[in-house]
């Protein structure tokens, strides 16, 4: 198989690290000159994303700026490390762990010099390839079977520093494969290979399945998402525990405006049979 510093060589991204929660006022609007709201225009005009993916559908929203917030304190830090590896969850479905994974992975690959790769861990319901504007496509699944190398599975996105490893076909043991040696020497090795790379991981639910835990134990720190009133407050103090609360550097609190309704559609039958 293909080692993991030859085959993102070809593709290249990464960076991450703690931040406060985010604050419920918006921000205000960017102007229209400024020079990251010009390339997201340039690349969205270039390739065809999801409207989820506001970095590029509306770079100069509140949204937008929430992730360039977001992105600051992550990269400057008050204490410590910045972190470059980064596992992104919730503690149930619909609360838009995707929706920030692949945000967060986008404002990173907009602004830094380091290349940025976004891993869909999520087997059971992928979507990050659909943040894309892909199909489904073969990806983490294939690599952890020993089907197919890295080099062949790592996709290119359209933003230059960015690329993305979906999570491929949906296994019937996805908790089997995320749990595995392969799995865990895939990221003892990007960590230690490619630490001037961002890596951020969109994972599994961390209340439905026991994957979140697993991987939580080889990245350097959690994003934890919530969405605004619903996940009561003795479960996100629960899941926070179950992960390892001195690895986690953040909540982001999600769905203020409720402006996105749409996007968690997909969630609502999150594990039900397709």
């Amino acid at each position: 198989m293909g080692k993991i510093s030859d085959a993102l060589e070809k593709h290249e991204k990464e960076k991450v690290i703690p931040f406060e929660e985010l604050r419920e006022d918006k921000p205000a609007r960017l102007e229209p000159e400024d020079a990251e709201v010009k390339l997201a225009r340039k690349i969205g005009a270039r390739y065809k994303f999801s409207d989820s993916l506001v970095m590029i559908s509306a770079p100069d929203s509140s949204d937008a700026e929430n992730f360039k917030i977001l992105r600051g304190q992550i990269l400057f830090p008050r204490e410590g490390e910045v972190p470059h590896c980064i596992l992104v969850t919730s503690a149930f479905p619909g609360e838009g762990k995707t929706f920030v994974a692949s945000n967060f992975a986008a404002t990173l690959a907009l602004s830094v010099d380091e290349y940025v790769l976004l891993i869909d861990a999520d087997m059971r319901r992928a979507q990050v390839h659909r943040m894309f504007g892909f199909d489904n496509v073969r990806g983490l699944h294939d690599y952890l079977i020993g089907e197919k190398d890295l080099d062949e599975l790592v996709v290119k996105t359209g933003i230059e520093k960015l690329s993305i490893l979906p999570a491929g076909r949906t296994p019937r043991n996805p908790s089997e494969l995320l749990s595995s040696n392969m799995m865990a020497r895939f990221l003892e090795e990007a960590r230690e290979t490619q630490k001037d790379r961002f890596i951020i991981i969109d994972a599994p639910p961390s209340h439905i399945t026991a994957e979140a835990k697993f991987l939580s134990k080889y990245v350097d720190g959690i994003i934890f998402v919530v969405m605004a009133n619903k996940t009561p407050r003795k479960d996100i103090a629960k899941a926070i525990e179950n992960l390892g609360r001195d690895k986690v550097l953040g909540v982001v609190f999600n769905g203020y405006n409720q402006a996105r309704k749409g996007y968690y559609k997909y969630y609502e039958q999150y594990y039900h049979q397709k």
